[in-house]
């Protein structure tokens, strides 16, 4: 699977997005499902999205947060963090999600479509000590259940192509683009060629175009 970027930004993509939901909600009072609204629409989680390394690296959670606030409100968050000893449940929600989005390369705006801010607090009291990947299995399941496109609809249309030119490029016919985009063909069993074909010009694995 192609992930959302490099897997060394990972760890500190969780962390910062951890601590920005836990300074956002727990320190400077703004409500959680706020906080994500304005989250997914800034630049900031966009930015993280491609694993910007100066953001990912170079600012914590907490500058982050700051950003996102002074970015979509016009405010100025001048408070003091408070030093915690335990994880609060908003800090496994931005550390659970940004690995989802990582793991998946989705939007924030589309994952907070499907998991609310409400939804992940629940989820928070049954998987918070399990392994991360039960996380993903659940928000995978619920996501594609939401977005019904399949992979190679999803990834071509990331990639800004359209079908005529997919057809054109990798060999596939158009009529087996519109079929394996309305799952009237199963693009499981397309020939290695075909699969190879589109995959390069998508710029994927074949692997990312197979329906689980």
């Amino acid at each position: 699977m192609t992930h959302a970027y490099q897997e060394i930004y990972l760890s500190n993509a969780q962390a910062a997005l951890g601590d920005a939901f836990d300074y956002a909600v727990n320190t400077c009072s703004i409500p959680g499902d706020v906080f994500v609204k304005i989250f997914s629409v800034s630049s900031v989680s966009r930015r993280m999205e491609n694993g910007e390394p100066s953001l990912l690296s170079g600012k914590s959670g907490i500058e982050i947060a700051i950003e996102v606030i002074s970015e979509t409100t016009g405010k100025q968050l001048e408070v003091v963090p408070t030093v915690r000893m335990e994880r609060s449940v908003e800090y496994w929600i931005g550390w659970a999600v940004a690995y989802y989005q990582w793991y998946s390369a989705r939007r924030y705006s589309d994952i907070f479509k499907v998991l609310s801010y409400k939804d992940l607090k629940k989820m928070y009291y049954t998987l918070h000590e399990a392994d991360i990947t039960k996380f993903v299995d659940i928000a995978d399941e619920r996501v594609r259940e939401y977005f019904k496109d399949t992979n190679l609809k999803r990834i071509r249309t990331a990639y800004g192509c359209t079908q005529a030119e997919l057809a054109k490029l990798s060999g596939a016919t158009l009529r087996s683009i519109q079929m394996y985009e309305q799952r009237r063909k199963d693009i499981n069993k397309a020939s290695a060629e075909t699969l190879y074909g589109i995959a390069k010009v998508l710029g994927c694995a074949i692997e990312d175009l197979i329906e689980k």
